[in-house]
């Protein structure tokens, strides 16, 4: 029986989608369940599951295809056998690394495996870093960049190595450029598109900034007493909770204490008017492979530190597999970005617009300090607050920084709500 496979029911505040690679081809085998095809959206990447086992027949969409609701992509016949594989081309294409790994293909993520099946990869020889020993797309990515560039996959048959050495793989849809030392002076240029993530997150970046009135206020906290409370309980609350206490709790946390007593930071304006939000939807922004991303730690004020580090944790987790849905990446008060992780000592960041402000985490370094009349060396980190000026004066955003501050630098003021 022919079945048609059609574009999922996209969300309300999607449009249309970007059909960005198929899976299968006319011809193959699918299980039921198997992804056949990625669809790309302006926040998310989502599969196209089979229904049920059988066998491609039928491809009428190609790659890079705009899409819509409901549009038929594929025809599967179910039940259907594959067609026998022809000896020559058995000979000459190596057999899948997953048919004799070792390690469940199950562990891989979707854009993990077609990674590791495009580059003739053994996943048993990638070290996994997702949960459960699950590996993600960032492994394979670090895998091939730690591989050196004269090692060749091995022989699905023997031990020794193939008679022409396979290419070392290279990342695609990047630009190149030849050093300006290299001897044939080839200045080489590719022209790739932009993804749907990357340009929906260039218009956005580009409407705030040109929409909003934006100022940003800098101030610097002493992390010390941070510092402490963590070394002398992480591991206490890692065996309680099952994760590991790092510093972004005690942000968000500081955040929400600072956003109760400015309120204006945690609105929004609609046309002429001012929205207050009396709820606390923290975004946490997330840096993929992708581009930048912003899940939405929702009602954090009536989290724990334990429900807001294990839900930061998840949701790096499923940016890297490319698994978060649009509901977790939709709305938000107020936005923490954290440059500090790639070595930013100070920045200016961007607001995610609607919201009226973000607040930037920077680098911890040890730096002298003057305290109680002596020098002495303590870890510091600048902090930025980038905001809406039509809504939050200059007096409101530095105190609402200086707050943040004051409970960074005494975390006991965030338990007693002072």
């Amino acid at each position: 029986m022919s079945t048609e496979i059609r574009v999922p029911q996209l969300p309300e505040s999607v449009a249309d989608a970007t059909l960005v690679a198929w899976h299968k081809q006319p011809g193959d085998a699918i299980r039921r369940d198997e992804n056949l095809a990625d669809l790309e959206t302006d926040k998310v990447v989502l599969e196209v599951p089979a229904p049920a086992n059988g066998v491609v027949r039928e491809i009428r969409v190609q790659s890079g295809t705009v899409v819509t609701s409901g549009q038929v992509l594929a025809v599967i016949e179910e039940g259907a056998a594959a067609p026998a594989t022809k000896p020559t081309a058995a000979a000459a294409k190596p057999a899948a690394p997953l048919a004799d790994s070792g390690r469940d293909s199950g562990k891989l993520s979707p854009s993990a495996r077609r990674m590791v099946e495009e580059n003739h990869l053994n996943p048993a020889t990638i070290p996994a870093s997702g949960r459960d020993g699950r590996i993600t797309k960032s492994d394979v990515v670090g895998f091939l960049g730690k591989k050196p560039a004269d090692t060749a996959p091995a022989s699905p048959n023997t031990g020794t190595a193939p008679a022409q050495p396979a290419p070392p793989p290279a990342p695609a849809a990047r630009v190149t450029v030849a050093r300006p030392s290299a001897p044939s002076g080839t200045r080489a240029e590719q022209r790739v598109p932009m993804t749907r993530l990357r340009a929906r997150i260039a218009q956005r970046l580009v409407e705030a900034q040109s929409t909003q009135a934006l100022l940003t206020t800098f101030n610097e906290v002493d992390l010390t007493a941070a510092q402490e409370l963590r070394a002398r309980y992480k591991e206490r609350f890692e065996k309680e909770h099952g994760v590991k206490l790092g510093f972004m709790s005690f942000f968000v946390k500081a955040s929400l204490e600072a956003l109760k007593k400015f309120p204006a930071v945690n609105a929004s304006v609609d046309g002429t008017d001012i929205i207050y939000h009396e709820y606390y939807d923290i975004g946490v922004a997330v840096s993929t492979d992708r581009g930048l991303i912003v899940p939405v730690v929702r009602d954090a004020d009536s989290k724990s530190f334990a429900q807001i580090e294990q839900e930061v944790a998840n949701y790096a987790r499923k940016a890297r597999e490319g698994s978060l849905t649009i509901e977790e990446l939709t709305g938000g008060t107020f936005t923490i970005t954290n440059g500090g992780v790639f070595g930013s000592l100070m920045s200016t960041p961007i607001v995610n617009a609607p919201q009226s402000a973000i607040l930037g985490m920077h680098k911890i370094q040890e730096r002298p300090m003057v305290v109680n009349g002596a020098v002495v060396a303590r870890p510091m980190m600048y902090l930025a607050v980038t905001y809406d000026h039509r809504i939050i004066d200059g007096r409101e955003a530095v105190q609402f920084l200086v707050a943040i501050k004051d409970a960074l630098e005494d975390p006991g003021r965030m338990l007693l709500g002072i």
